[in-house]
């Protein structure tokens, strides 16, 4: 112990890496729980580093529930189906229907959070996906630095003495004085043993830092793509990866389709966003994602494509382009939406946003929106007449989607109705729950019942700025795009 804490101080401090998964900067889950007849709004904070205690926090509404427990483990795999013991999550004496607590994620992957649920209405059991990778390297305080290096001097000195006595005057009887050659034989020994412990200091550091760098080798960054444009064509080129259960669990060619597309790629025009793209390449080969571009206005664009793997983790591609004036470019895809708003400079833009056909979005926007909050965003889309809309239907298998996008590039999250996590993820957390008695199914693609023109987002900003908000929602056979800034405390 004593030569960890040497080491300890002895290695350099690393700056951590910004998360880049399955959102860009923006790692906490926020997820809309409906189970039987009880609701839960959801937040998850991961742990940036591996192994770590993410926080749980849940706000219940619906059937009364009486006891409310947690439990962590993978969403696949043979640890899948062995949950250790639950945790009964506490609640809030203020508020009886909020709820904390805190779960050990012990390996990185794709996790879930499990909640059984107890009440007046029955037993219920419901999963949410989180996505546990290291993103970090924990630094020491110089402060705690110091003062680690000053008692581990101390106890080095002090060893060097005790070896020094106990081979010297230790063996003399009380009362007679060392003579020189007990006093040689001392210092031999306090030089020998600061030699053997300076030894023992530098190969304890050597051990520390290779641990160190092995650990920093698996920080979790997102995999190297290249954009490369021919004409219209567009072809994203993933670098060939390869499966590390440390990373979680992922290769350039074991994607799961989510909502029905193998990608889904953002394109927005920087620095002034006021063009954006959601389009959907394909698959051509291992690590290549290629589409025809559509008319894009020309510029600099960055790319965010969301994916998910065959381990259940989800990643976030990040590239960029320059799109020439020359690119003719098509139309765009059936499922494809675009948005063209006035530059983020210009000014915040109003709570409500009139598209190209009459139609008109509306945010309910919050007073003031303040960093590390969960909220739910709801947006309401209006016909030509002003009245709501009459004739919706559901975009992508939801009745909306939304991309929340930090002016400056460091978040984006691409995100639905029932939360951030993918839905694939959210199918695959709740597939194993079918056979538990009063389990919820919720690998539906399709919301049910009918689409309403409402539509509402759980998520929380996870640092103050500016953002732009992009919000995709479908009536007959138009998607919509809403264009939001939003100014976060």
């Amino acid at each position: 112990m004593f030569v960890r804490c040497i080491a300890a101080v002895l290695l350099l401090l690393i700056v951590p890496a910004p998360a880049a998964h399955a959102h860009v900067g923006s790692k906490d889950v926020f997820e809309t729980v409906h189970a039987g007849p009880y609701t839960l709004y959801v937040t998850v904070r991961p742990p940036n580093v591996i192994p770590g205690v993410a926080t749980v926090e849940v706000r219940s509404s619906g059937a009364a529930i009486s006891l409310l427990k947690v439990t962590p483990l993978p969403v696949t795999g043979e640890a899948s189906k062995h949950p250790p013991a639950a945790d009964v999550m506490q609640t809030s004496t203020a508020d009886p229907a909020f709820y904390t607590g805190a779960v050990w994620m012990m390996a990185g992957g794709t996790w879930q959070v499990r909640f059984d649920i107890e009440g007046a209405s029955g037993h219920e059991v419901a999963s949410v996906p989180v996505v546990a990778v290291p993103i970090a390297v924990l630094t020491m305080e110089k402060g705690m630095g110091t003062t680690l290096a000053i008692f581990g001097l101390f106890l080095v000195l002090s060893m060097a003495g005790i070896v020094a006595a106990a081979v010297g005057e230790a063996r003399l009887p009380p009362g007679v004085a060392p003579t020189p050659s007990v006093r040689r034989r001392g210092l031999i020994a306090t030089f020998a043993s600061l030699v053997f412990m300076a030894f023992a200091v530098v190969l304890g550091g050597h051990w520390w830092n290779v641990e160190a760098a092995d650990y920093s080798a698996n920080i979790f960054v997102p995999a190297p793509t290249k954009a490369v444009l021919a004409g219209d064509q567009l072809d994203l080129i993933v670098k060939n990866l390869h499966i590390d259960d440390r990373r979680g669990g992922r290769s350039n060619n074991d994607y799961l389709l989510d909502h029905g597309k193998i990608m889904h790629l953002y394109a927005i025009r920087e620095p002034d966003m006021d063009a954006a793209f959601h389009l959907h390449p394909d698959l051509v080969a291992a690590g290549d994602f290629r589409l025809s571009l559509p008319a894009m206005p020309p510029g600099h664009y960055n790319l965010y494509g969301d994916v998910v793997h065959k381990s259940g983790l989800p990643e976030t591609l990040l590239a960029s382009v320059d799109i020439p004036a020359s690119m003719p470019g098509g139309a765009l895809g059936v499922d494809d939406a675009e948005a063209v708003a006035a530059p983020i400079g210009a000014g915040e833009l109003d709570a409500s946003f009139k598209l190209p056909d009459g139609y008109t979005m509306v945010w309910d926007r919050p007073a003031t929106m303040t960093s590390g909050t969960a909220y739910s965003f709801t947006f309401h889309l209006l016909d030509q007449a002003g009245k709501p809309a009459t004739d919706m239907q559901p975009y992508l298998g939801m009745a909306g989607h939304a991309a929340f996008v930090k002016t400056d590039g460091s978040v984006f999250a691409h995100t639905h109705p029932e939360g951030s996590a993918a839905m694939v993820d959210v199918m695959l957390a709740n597939a194993s729950l079918d056979g538990l008695p009063g389990a919820t199914n919720m690998a539906a693609m399709n919301p049910p019942g009918p689409v309403t023109p409402d539509v509402s987002f759980p998520y929380g900003f996870p640092t103050p700025g500016r953002y732009r908000i992009f919000i995709q929602m479908k009536h007959g056979s138009t998607v919509e795009t809403g264009v939001f800034d939003a100014v976060v405390q």
